[in-house]
């Protein structure tokens, strides 16, 4: 066997279905058409169903969609079951999907921290409850990664309930997989720093002090880049991590521990 044949065997991952949540745009699409990229057949999940199909078609490598609320999450074990009765048995588990609500803590209500808890949360659990109940009931190995942030790290204004949902993410991680580590199941995150996409330039668009300050936190001197997610993902899933299970990968340029 040749290097790169080897190195395609470790890293590959031919053969494996992954299901992306949030997958039509953004870091959703990314981690995608990382994980398409690396041999996977890749569908993605969300509410928009023309950004879904715009987005496979962009992605390639034979990428499909399917439609997907994660705010209804009485529908969610529905759901699961017609996924894997359109395309099978499913390997790798993306919970990228999210929402946020930008307001003063002083201003929010529970409503709009349910809303926001409902698909970060509640939403991504309900969905990973019905996959690994498949998954250990057909004896197969299987790789749930969760989108965290450098929210759950470092402390910043306006976005209070996401930043609960995103540390309630972590603690989710760290349980499922104690839990599962020894039935073949790996259970891992992403935590983004600032990365550039449409999310952060409209967040910093007009207010140089808040994108200087961002700036000023990253040792690396540079915004991150979709496609660098998406190959931490790509890792988490692939052979090469079959060791690894309950850990949050950083991605950030060392923001979140940097000066």
């Amino acid at each position: 066997m040749s290097v790169s044949e080897h190195l395609t065997q470790v890293y590959g991952l031919s053969g494996q279905r992954a299901l992306v949540t949030g997958g039509g745009t953004g870091l959703g699409k990314a981690i995608a058409t990382c994980l398409a990229q690396s041999g996977a057949r890749v569908v993605i999940a969300g509410r928009r169903e023309e950004v879904l199909r715009t987005a496979c078609e962009e992605i390639g490598h034979g990428a499909e969609w399917i439609a997907l609320d994660l705010e209804d999450v009485a529908g969610l074990v529905a759901f699961e079951a017609r996924f894997n009765a359109r395309f099978g048995p499913l390997d790798i588990l993306v919970n990228n999907a999210g929402n946020t609500i930008k307001k003063p803590f002083a201003e929010s209500t529970m409503a709009e921290f349910d809303a926001v808890f409902d698909v970060h949360v509640r939403g991504a659990l309900e969905l990973t409850r019905a996959v690994l109940k498949r998954m250990l009931a057909e004896d197969r190995c299987g790789s749930v990664l969760f989108t965290s942030s450098m929210t759950a790290y470092i402390g910043q204004p306006l976005v209070s309930g996401y930043t609960v949902s995103k540390t309630a993410i972590n603690g989710v991680i760290r349980a499922l997989s104690a839990e599962f580590a020894g039935q073949g199941v790996r259970i891992n995150g992403v935590a983004p720093g600032w990365i550039d996409t449409d999310v952060y330039r409209k967040a910093t668009q007009g207010d140089p002090e808040r994108r200087n300050k961002i700036m000023s936190r990253i040792p690396m001197g540079t915004l991150g880049t979709p496609e660098d997610i998406g190959w931490a993902c790509a890792f988490l899933s692939s052979p090469a991590a079959k060791y690894v299970t309950g850990q949050v990968l950083l991605v950030d340029g060392g923001g979140a521990t940097g000066f």
